[in-house]
């Protein structure tokens, strides 16, 4: 059996006043992408600096993590903050958690 590894993660500004959630299959790779192009007006995560990791689930199967970033989306603010705090009540920036 495949041993496949993909994420639902939601990154943030460095005020915390803007949330971005999306699904990859390499956080390290995709948190450096969205740190790359920050200032980038094209992109959401490069025009509002939404660089800093604050929350991540962790599926084995794609279509889950689609699924579940797809649920996330629709969700009011509060929501995705309680959802947040539930892991990481301080919201901290977790980039340098996750590791290589």
């Amino acid at each position: 059996m495949w041993n496949y590894n993909f994420y639902v993660y939601i990154t943030t500004n460095p005020d915390k006043s803007v949330l971005y959630i999306g699904v990859t299959n390499d956080l390290n790779r995709r948190l450096y992408e969205h740190l790359e192009n920050k200032g980038n007006k094209k992109t959401f995560t490069g025009k509002y600096y939404c660089y800093n990791l604050i929350y991540y689930e962790h599926f084995s199967d794609v279509n889950s993590a689609i699924e579940r970033e797809k649920e996330i989306k629709k969700w009011r603010r509060e929501k995705k903050e309680l959802l947040i705090a539930s892991e990481n009540p301080e919201w901290r920036f977790l980039n340098d958690e996750i590791g290589d």
